[in-house]
């Protein structure tokens, strides 16, 4: 009888405390590492503003960068970074910086003045370690790599991007062998909010 009551006691106990532990509900973590999240944090502070800017690298010489350059940095949450980057009256390119819970990721979202998108888009890469709170480096990634061979630009597939930010200057730099391009803007200098990016 006493085992009986004992089991019955025990029982009810369960039944009183489980559905409480139940209530807990919460969204998984996006965890960051702290140099991740102050590099992060920089560029958003530069959220609605826009800045000129120039090349001070390009080895060997490319096209497409004549004209007024300028970046904006558009559109801020708490996880993404939307900064177009535009080369005179050409407005197809846009920056994207994401936490992905591993890491950061950059994107290069490439469209056509109709606001569709290039076969060459979102392309881009994810860093590989804790980079620093000034300097974070994306080398491509896998989609990167497939998309670039499968459009017949083999040699992109080892590109590297790299951003840098300061108080005074924001760069964005590629680098592969044979190849350095380089384009800073003066942070001191704020510039007029250019056009919308095509297809945003």
């Amino acid at each position: 009888m006493k085992k009986h009551l004992f089991t019955a006691i025990f029982a009810i106990g369960i039944a009183q405390t489980s559905p409480i532990q139940a209530q807990i509900k919460q969204e998984a973590p996006l965890v960051s590492v702290p140099t991740h999240d102050a590099f992060f944090d920089q560029l958003k502070q530069l959220c609605g503003k826009a800045f000129e800017g120039k090349v001070v690298v390009d080895n060997p010489k490319s096209d497409g960068f004549e004209g007024k350059l300028v970046m904006h940095v558009r559109k801020c949450s708490d996880t993404q970074l939307q900064i177009p980057f535009h080369v005179g009256d050409n407005h197809s390119r846009t920056w994207i910086i994401t936490k992905t819970g591993s890491g950061l990721s950059l994107k290069h979202d490439h469209r056509h003045a109709d606001g569709s998108h290039d076969a060459q888009t979102m392309y881009g890469g994810h860093t590989l370690d804790g980079g620093w709170k000034n300097i974070q480096s994306f080398p491509a990634d896998q989609y990167s790599k497939e998309l670039f061979a499968r459009l017949g630009s083999a040699q992109s597939i080892t590109n590297i991007w790299q951003i840098f930010i300061y108080p005074n200057s924001f760069s964005y730099r590629l680098i592969r062998e044979g190849r350095e391009f380089r384009v800073n803007f003066d942070l001191t200098k704020p510039t007029s909010i250019p056009p919308t990016p095509w297809g945003y």
